[in-house]
């Protein structure tokens, strides 16, 4: 049961002139002000429950969201603004949405803030699945029966399919004909991870060419985002079907072309090349 003390003291950390009375002495107070001073201990400890159910909303611990509190009732900002506790409670909720998607983005926090990061869906490893993914989802089937079937070239003894390899191995190529190691990650996996989420490749095409938000976050021209597409995915026209083009990259690997044929193959590697983005210094990529 609650205090009339602990009531009072909780009443008047609510009151907006208060606590910027009270930020502004342990700010003036200078270092060490906030270690030592007991009604500092106290806000701290409202902030705590105040904050309880924020935080298990995220699957964090209270004292993480006062954590981010006490940040925030550092600032000046705080300390000026007309409602210092809408301040705080919003540098709250930011912090603990980073946290839960850097926990679940297996990246830091500081990663998860931005925009090219906290696009993409959580991690989940190939592994997690009772089945493979080319053994459940469409776009990676490959059946002789209905499916188009490979050249004389593309033929392997063994058709096991690994899914994580065929993504590294795009993403490689793509860096050995003039892509950006880093933006080649970043467009490749987002495009996989819409791939799993789309019916076939044909159609998680046309999503992805419309898509204006992922060329916007990963800072990709329309010229290299509508090539890339391309190049990864295949040409979405049904008479070119059954050739390289149509297929794309993802596709030949998956059905056991190498990686080294793939680069000796000069259509593709001069298409892929030309569409890398070539950024001026200091230029964005609009």
């Amino acid at each position: 049961m609650e205090t009339a003390t602990a009531r009072d003291r909780r009443e008047r950390f609510e009151d907006s002139e208060a606590l910027r009375a009270l930020l502004t002495r342990l700010h003036e107070a200078g270092r060490g002000a906030w270690r030592h001073d007991p009604e500092a201990a106290a806000l701290m400890e409202h902030a705590s429950s105040k904050y309880a159910a924020l935080a298990r909303k995220h699957g964090l611990d209270p004292w993480e969201a006062a954590s981010a509190a006490f940040e925030a009732m550092r600032g000046a900002a705080t300390r000026r603004a007309e409602d210092p506790w809408g301040v705080i409670t919003r540098a709250v909720q930011v912090t603990c949405t980073a946290e839960e998607r850097g926990n679940g983005l297996l990246c830091s926090v500081h990663q998860a803030r931005r925009p090219r990061y906290s696009v993409f869906h959580d991690a989940e490893r190939f592994s997690d699945r009772e089945n493979p993914l080319p053994d459940y989802h469409p776009a990676f089937r490959f059946d002789p029966f209905t499916d188009d079937e490979p050249d004389d070239g593309d033929a392997v003894p063994e058709r096991t399919v690994n899914v994580a390899t065929a993504i590294e191995d795009t993403i490689a190529f793509l860096t050995r004909v003039g892509w950006e190691p880093e933006t080649a990650r970043a467009a490749v996996e987002y495009v996989t991870a819409r791939l799993t989420e789309a019916s076939s490749r044909a159609s998680a095409f046309e999503v992805l060419r419309r898509d204006r938000q992922a060329r916007a976050l990963l800072d990709l021209p329309g010229a290299s985002w509508t090539a890339l597409l391309r190049v990864v995915l295949g040409v979405p026209d049904p008479a070119l079907a059954h050739t390289n083009a149509g297929r794309g990259m993802l596709r030949r690997l998956l059905i056991g072309q190498p990686l080294r044929a793939l680069l000796t193959d000069d259509d593709l590697v001069i298409t892929a090349g030309l569409a890398a983005p070539r950024f001026d210094a200091g230029s964005g990529g609009s």
